[in-house]
């Protein structure tokens, strides 16, 4: 089963809610997700841990989860894309994964340009939901698409 890593901002009700409604289209396409929020650690659930402990466990075990997988998915919404997502995202490039993106933010930072591209040159798709839906624009990507192919290992 392909594995992805799933990079996104997690820091309020609606962000988790939003990645695990899209964890679940992505699972339910059959693929496995691993979700920091769900399947890894978050800072403030981790008592009795310095700030230095928890962000060597909480990098450490993201950077393993990435490893282990074959795609990152990466949620672009934001002023700028969450800066940790970001570290993922060239984490991920650098090591040859494939890296899907999805959008539906219409705000930008950079003057002329939707994204940096340094992102946009990390990514094989961009999805982009600025004018529909995310869940059926994802669901219709992925009814189009597959994000890996093991035996090509694409």
């Amino acid at each position: 089963m392909t594995k992805i890593y799933f990079a996104a901002p997690l820091f309020n009700e609606a962000e988790k809610a939003y990645n695990l409604q899209l964890a679940r289209v992505l699972e339910e396409a059959g693929y496995f997700v691993f979700l920091p929020q769900r399947d890894g650690y978050e800072a403030p659930k981790m008592p009795g841990m310095t700030e230095e402990e928890k962000a060597v466990k909480i990098f450490a075990a993201d950077i393993a989860a990435i490893d282990e997988s074959d795609v990152l998915f990466m949620v672009l919404d934001g002023r700028v894309p969450d800066e940790g997502a970001c570290v993922e995202l060239g984490y991920a490039f650098a090591k040859g994964k494939r890296c899907y993106g999805i959008r539906s933010d219409v705000r930008a930072a950079e003057r002329g340009l939707e994204l940096n591209p340094m992102l946009t040159g990390c990514f094989n798709a961009i999805i982009d939901c600025r004018n529909q839906p995310s869940i059926s624009a994802l669901t219709t990507f992925l009814s189009q698409n597959k994000l890996f192919d093991k035996e090509k290992n694409l």
